[in-house]
């Protein structure tokens, strides 16, 4: 199988993020694609190599161009103000609030673009993630141009960005720009199925009201776990995309027996669905020694995971997502991958 990887992702390295109430270093971090990289590379599963470059036409196909240019201008805006350290939102448009109209100053940008303050912006955050879209769009033309599979070794990774916000350490979604992409280029329908522990709010929010993309995501349940505002089960899309959102959140704890349950009816959904091609966001924070996630799956798990993928029997594009037990997240990524090629 092909690998798509930039070295690129190094420019962003954030510094510190807000959880559990206080400020913390990263758990996105660059060794993540490292670690991948260097399994890819053990076990010998193919070529490596690296993007092309596709400009803002594609992020503007799935992103507003307000947002984009944001993301684009952002460390530039803060770092006039003479801030060297990183960029991270203050406030945010909540309810009662005004939504109507983007704040002049950065700090108003930056609360009004995100949706937590785990999304920090750095120097280097432009340029990586817009490197990490070409990585996904890259791998995408691979798969349109009739190879089975290929790997978007992405970083950052995407799925809880949305049209117009960042967050949870996602900035462009790199599955739904290929996904687009994909469509742009000839197929009819697509399927893109979420896998990584924490709902893809971003991905369901982008194509929730279309018929030409059904998503299936597999995560903890949002009631305990982030991102807590999406990703229930009654979430069944909306006007021409009603049938076409599937949603199957597991409490803490859930093993392989429940996450295999969860991910064969997934299954089933996607093969009546018959896409023209697959768009897997593969998180493999669902490991049990996850720093930040609660489910119990073990490396074997994986393995079997990439079997029942490559039952769907489409053309599949992984977009590499979450995994933050960083000793582990190579063995599992790409333990996905051997599955699916039935190694």
């Amino acid at each position: 199988m092909l690998t798509i990887y930039s070295d690129t992702h190094r420019l962003h390295y954030g510094q510190a993020e807000l959880m559990d109430g206080k400020m913390q270093p990263c758990f996105e971090k660059p060794s993540r694609a490292d670690m991948v990289l260097d399994r890819v590379k053990a076990v010998g599963l193919g070529e490596v190599r690296g993007p092309d470059e596709f400009g803002q036409s594609p992020l503007l196909r799935v992103h507003s161009a307000a947002y984009v240019e944001f993301l684009e201008n952002a460390w530039k805006e803060w770092s006039a103000l003479g801030r060297s350290h990183d960029a991270l939102p203050l406030v945010w448009p909540v309810r009662g609030l005004r939504t109507d109209r983007i704040p002049a100053d950065i700090d108003g940008k930056l609360g009004y673009f995100a949706m937590d303050a785990g999304v920090p912006i750095t120097a280097g955050t432009w340029e990586a993630i817009r490197q990490s879209a070409n990585v996904a769009m890259t791998a995408m033309q691979e798969v349109a141009n009739g190879a089975k599979s290929a790997f978007a070794l992405c970083r950052p990774p995407g799925h809880h960005a949305a049209a117009d916000y960042m967050g949870g350490y996602c900035y462009l979604n790199n599955a739904a720009i290929a996904a687009q992409a994909l469509l742009d280029r000839g197929a009819k329908k697509v399927a893109i199925l979420d896998v990584d522990y924490h709902h893809g709010n971003g991905t369901q929010s982008i194509f929730y009201d279309r018929a030409d993309v059904m998503f299936v995501s597999i995560h903890g349940d949002p009631m305990v776990e982030y991102p807590h505002f999406l990703g229930f089960a009654d979430e069944y899309g909306a006007g021409p995309g009603f049938g076409f959102n599937h949603n199957y959140p597991l409490p803490h704890g859930a093993a392989w027996p429940m996450y295999e349950q969860a991910l064969a009816d997934g299954i089933r959904k996607i093969q009546a669905y018959a896409p023209d091609a697959v768009v897997v966001s593969l998180g493999v924070d669902t490991f049990k020694d996850d720093p930040i996630s609660q489910f119990k799956l073990e490396n074997s798990d994986y393995l079997t995971m990439g079997k029942m993928i490559a039952e769907i029997a489409s053309p599949t594009l992984f977009v590499m997502e979450g995994g933050y037990a960083v000793e582990d997240i190579g063995v599992n990524a790409v333990n996905v991958l051997l599955g699916f090629e039935g190694k």
